[in-house]
């Protein structure tokens, strides 16, 4: 449990004031799509009280076993679910708006949970640090709207290996087709919200190009019960495929892993392309089809081929779902975006994650369509609700009005004793929709929750072992070349095509990929 002190309150309110600020800007000045399928505003209501009733617990359970900057610096390796849109910014702010809810229905003080929100925003906080390590800032707002977490030897490796395309050759087709197939099929396996995707980047790769990361997550069996049977000849659960634009800018990627571009996002300036997966049992990325441009191609045609099946075969499976089941569905995607916390620290139960805690269950008559709607624009939008407000002389960041969305703790309970520490550690809940039957698909095959489990526990990567841990991108500036320089870089380099066992001494005149003598469309480039 939180260890209550003035240091520690400070911290935690400015940590606050800060997702605060930062979701009320994105609810203003980001797309809003509202779904013609899925009650998706009651859904939302639902599942912030659901995260501000689990989370504290689940996430105490997982800090005791693998701390949050430990966490953080696993995320930071390769592409995992906890990234930007689900743990960096969606769980705290998904726990404060059902916290947010209940002071407005006069259910909740202020003081109240004290403890809850201490720890929440604690574990959130300290992995922030870890995953934004290489970038050196807490979120992607702070560092301008950019998310450049890798480091320099994966980079090398992506810069080396991705294969050159032209508009209009076979992988350049296949794999913006892949991508629409993966957009639009992850977009309907997590009920029409953009959890399933995220974006990061950019990074300078030179000549007037730029590289962003397009991770597609949750694709097959695993967590989700309504993927079981779906999508079972994928092979993979999560796919990364790194892209290369030129002439492109990609001046926004924001907390949203949501991404502007000047001139906007063109399949005609892609230059390069590459496939990777990576998961909690991963010692990096696992390259995928990428011995050359024909099989890269062949894979991504028959990616498409299965997710186009699979997106017909799960559009089937959810038009027989009532209304109830659809908001559970929704709801729980909203509420899990910290379950993969749980894969890595090995603590993962699926009934955690998985069903609506009987408390929340009391509100969901409350929560209609035209309740949902209009209890969310005045919290996150109009920021009308009463409690919400504060002195007439003060200025938000973004609004300039004297109102916040999320509401900090008061410092009198360093010295008032009258309040409750905590919402409580017991669960009981249900779901309606079926149970999980299925295996989970990971990088080394479909296996059962327990196997799962026991492997997350005694993992750790290879670039995370021991003092490799430490050696951040300040240490190799001043200490490539030598021998701990050159065997960390080896590491992120197993497998690569062009610069396997090259060590820590490359710059990109280097690299094969600045070979002039090699067109924009060779293969190897």
């Amino acid at each position: 449990m939180a260890n209550l002190n003035y240091r520690t309150l400070l911290e935690t309110n400015n940590y606050l004031r800060s997702l605060s600020d930062t979701t009320y800007w994105l609810c203003i000045t980001r797309t809003v799509q509202e779904s013609k399928l899925f009650p998706m505003n009651p859904y939302m209501l639902v599942s912030y009280l659901n995260s501000f009733y689990r989370l504290p617990t689940l996430l105490r359970e997982i800090d005791a076993a693998t701390p949050a900057e430990e966490l953080g610096d696993r995320a930071r390796e390769v592409s995992l679910k906890v990234d930007t849109v689900n743990a960096a910014w969606g769980m705290p702010a998904f726990y404060l708006i059902g916290r947010e809810m209940l002071m407005n229905w006069g259910l909740l003080r202020p003081t109240d949970a004290v403890d809850d929100v201490v720890d929440v925003l604690d574990f959130s906080r300290r992995f922030n640090l870890a995953y934004h390590r290489n970038d050196g800032h807490l979120t992607n707002k702070e560092f301008g709207d950019r998310s450049q977490f890798l480091p320099e030897r994966t980079l090398q490796v992506f810069e080396s290996d991705l294969h050159g395309v032209v508009p209009g050759d076979r992988l350049h087709t296949a794999a913006t087709k892949l991508v629409a197939q993966l957009s639009q099929y992850a977009f309907l396996a997590h009920c029409e919200c953009r959890i399933g995707l995220h974006n990061s980047g950019p990074y300078d790769f030179g000549n007037n190009r730029q590289m962003i990361m397009r991770d597609f997550f949750d694709l097959t069996e695993g967590d989700y019960p309504w993927l079981d049977g779906i999508a079972t000849q994928l092979p993979f659960n999560n796919l990364t495929i790194p892209i290369v634009f030129k002439g492109t800018n990609f001046h926004l990627m924001d907390d949203w892993a949501s991404f502007e571009a000047e001139p906007g996002y063109n399949a005609a300036n892609i230059e390069a392309v590459g496939m990777y997966t990576s998961d909690a049992l991963t010692d990096g990325y696992i390259p995928v089809g990428m011995d050359d441009a024909d099989t890269l191609a062949d894979t991504m045609e028959q990616y498409r081929e299965i997710l186009n099946e699979a997106t017909t075969d799960l559009w089937k499976r959810i038009a027989t779902w009532s209304r109830e089941q659809m908001i559970d569905a929704g709801a729980l995607v909203y509420s899990s975006v910290g379950k993969d916390f749980a894969h890595l620290a090995g603590t993962y139960r699926q009934d955690d994650w998985f069903q609506v805690d009987e408390r929340v269950q009391r509100f969901k008559p409350l929560l209609n369509d035209e309740y949902g709607r209009d209890n969310l624009g005045e919290m996150v939008g109009l920021l009308g609700l009463p409690h919400q407000t504060s002195n007439e002389y003060t200025m938000a960041r973004y609004s300039d009005l004297n109102r916040n969305m999320l509401t900090g703790i008061p410092y009198s309970v360093l010295s008032d004793d009258d309040y409750a520490p905590t919402a409580g550690d017991r669960f009981a809940g249900s779901s309606s929709l079926p149970g999980k039957t299925g295996l989970w698909a990971t990088s080394v095959g479909r296996i059962d929750i327990d196997d799962y489990n026991t492997r997350a526990k005694g993992f750790t990567p290879a670039v995370l072992d021991g003092g490799n841990r430490y050696l951040d991108e300040e240490w190799v500036k001043w200490n490539h070349g030598t021998p701990q320089a050159d065997e960390l870089y080896r590491l992120a380099q197993r497998g690569s095509r062009n610069i396997e066992g090259r060590g820590s001494g490359l710059r990109r005149a280097d690299l094969p990929a600045t070979d002039e003598t090699k067109g924009s469309g060779d293969a190897d480039r």
